[in-house]
């Protein structure tokens, strides 16, 4: 017999004024589910979540958990103003018997809990809000964009804890390499309604376009009956009475079924104008090396940037690819070494951070009143690629309500800002796009037409991003930048680089070698001396690290359970912390055995 419902949501609700933002939706997650919410931007997922948490109530309809079970939610931009550090946030819900489990995740998000919160990152702030959720006992996880401000490797840990967890979760996500890894179902919000797809992200895009198409036929046969009828009416009028009033009434009621409908969301119309050609050089990076305090970003760097290329940066949060970034495009100067820019340059920039946009002002006027874009003499028009438009014609474009454009830009999403900047960056003419962390917030129809962009644009790119589909997708050539000063070109997108890289080498701390350029890198010897598949070597040099996490973990529930009047105050966390333990210990126990495995058929063939 399966087991009940860990949640049910049942015929919810909820509008804000205008269209209801959710209208009869119902959806149960059973124990163990790993589900994928998604819709546009503006749809109502966090909305949805939100709900499922019990933080908003409906209009309408009822949400029923269980007895005994409970729900933990991590929002996108949680509230740290009642907490000195990153650490007193992360053990708030805990008590003291119960702070080993917060002290465990924070380690595994590699974060430090006596940081200020006024002084941490955006990054850091998320990964806190991880450690909280994931050393919860919750019996279902409810995350609402969990990767934004996440660096690759930080990614990665989160796949891995959550592929292992025997717990249910919700997540929201447009990172398309993520939703695969981890979903066996998707939730699909549109037009107030729910969707249900008993299958992972793979099979999402064909399905929900299969369903646009049958809705479009549906749509046509029926304009065709009305077209019909309505001829009927004017010409077949003279027939029986009685037979005529049911066909007025029919006809009525088609027209009426086709005013209620609710139109799909068009897609946003990115259009972006090159301006004139670049020459063929764009940036050239000679020697160049640049340090904060302590801190080095690069150091003896050469990168040369063609005309056509897209050039994308990655590497771990705080490792510097914004500063290199801004190097790069002359914003900021090296210590050494130079940075030659090419000629005839025109530059649109996009900003991780919105500084370009106002929140106190309205979104007709972040570009109605930009001097850049506005046009002299005229407050309600913007100047779009050297023509004249409307500015709420202009907004419309990129899925804007009239309704919203008096709106100040504070009150909009993260999905919402992301596409306000993005209406003003390609207002420009350009022939040299500078993206940074651009994916952030986007819906993944979006995400496909910034990338369509990008492949049908003249001029050059050079972008930051953690997603590794778009990498994928866009990038010709991936700097990976991993820590102290050393900054490695490669031929191609994220995989590629995966590809030629090999295992990871440690990164000396004074004596790094000077990174060159490399449009195709030499192929890596074959690994026949070491008798190890290449998966074998990364895993063994893996191994280590994995075994002190786990002996950590064990000292720490060991430490837990000395108390011994546990069992007799708390019998139930006393249970809880032997499971934990035995558990842990098994694991070490199935490592330390790999690791000897592995590390004798690596001395054997030596």
């Amino acid at each position: 017999m399966a087991a009940p419902p860990l949640l049910t949501l049942s015929d919810l609700t909820l509008g804000f004024g205008g269209t209801p933002l959710l209208q009869g939706a119902s959806l149960t997650v059973a124990p163990g589910e790993r589900l994928g919410l998604v819709g546009r931007n503006g749809s109502g997922k966090s909305t949805l979540l939100k709900i499922m948490a019990g933080l908003v109530e409906p209009d309408a309809g009822q949400r029923f958990v269980p007895p005994g079970r409970a729900v933990a939610y991590m929002e996108q931009d949680p509230e740290f103003g009642a907490f000195a550090t990153l650490g007193d946030f992360v053990r708030h819900d805990f008590d003291a018997g119960e702070e080993y489990r917060a002290e465990i995740a924070m380690d595994g998000v590699k974060l430090d809990g006596s940081r200020p919160v006024a002084a941490a990152s955006g990054g850091e702030r998320r990964r806190a809000a991880l450690a909280r959720i994931m050393a919860s006992d919750a019996d279902l996880l409810l995350l609402d964009e969990p990767t934004n401000h996440l660096d690759i490797e930080m990614i990665a840990w989160l796949e891995r804890e959550l592929s292992e967890t025997r717990r249910a979760f919700v997540l929201i996500s447009h990172d398309r390499a993520f939703l695969r890894a981890l979903t066996r179902a998707m939730l699909w919000v549109d037009r107030g309604q729910v969707r249900r797809l008993d299958r992972g992200f793979d099979a999402f895009e064909d399905w929900r376009d299969k369903t646009y198409e049958e809705e479009d036929e549906a749509r046509h046969k029926l304009n065709r009956l009305i077209k019909a009828e309505s001829r009927w009416a004017v010409e077949g009028i003279s027939g029986r009475r009685k037979r005529n009033m049911g066909r007025v009434r029919r006809l009525q009621d088609m027209r009426t079924a086709r005013a209620s409908e609710i139109r799909r969301a068009g897609t946003a119309d990115l259009a972006l104008e090159t301006g004139s050609r670049s020459g063929k050089l764009v940036v050239e990076a000679e020697g160049v090396s640049k340090r904060f305090g302590e801190r080095v970003i690069v150091r003896e760097f050469d990168l040369r940037i063609q005309r056509g290329d897209r050039v994308a940066l990655v590497g771990p949060n705080g490792v510097g690819k914004t500063s290199l970034l801004n190097l790069l495009i002359g914003k900021d100067c090296p210590d050494t070494g130079r940075i030659r820019l090419g000629t005839n340059l025109q530059m649109a920039v996009f900003d991780q951070n919105r500084a370009q946009l106002d929140p106190d002002v309205s979104l007709w006027d972040s570009l109605a009143h930009d001097p850049e874009l506005g046009v002299r003499g005229r407050n309600d028009q913007v100047m779009v690629r050297g023509a004249p438009r409307h500015v709420v014609g202009y907004l419309k474009d990129f899925l804007f309500s009239e309704a919203q454009v008096r709106s100040p830009v504070r009150a909009l999403s993260g999905g919402e800002k992301a596409r306000l900047l993005l209406a003003r960056i390609l207002a420009k003419e350009s022939n040299f796009l500078v993206l940074d962390e651009p994916t952030n917030d986007l819906d993944v129809e979006t995400l496909d037409l910034l990338q369509e962009l990008i492949d049908d644009y003249d001029g050059t790119v050079l972008l930051v991003s953690h997603d590794r589909d778009f990498l994928d997708r866009v990038a010709t050539l991936t700097v990976h930048m991993e820590g102290r000063g050393r900054a490695t070109v490669y031929a191609g997108g994220w995989s590629d680089m995966l590809a030629q890289r090999g295992p990871p080498e440690p990164v000396a701390e004074e004596t790094t070698p000077r990174a060159k350029p490399a449009a195709a890198p030499a192929p890596k010897p074959r690994p026949r001396a070491t008798g190890l598949t290449q998966p074998q070597q990364h895993r063994l040099a893996r191994l280590p690290a994995e075994i002190e996490r786990l002996e950590a973990e064990i000292a720490k529930l060991e430490q837990f359970l000395s108390d011994p009047e546990l069992y007799t105050r708390a019998p139930a966390r006393f249970a809880k912390a032997t499971e934990a333990l035995a558990e842990r210990q098994a694991a070490l126990a199935a490592a330390e055995e790999e690791w000897l495995e592995l590390e004798a058929l690596r001395e054997a063939s030596g």
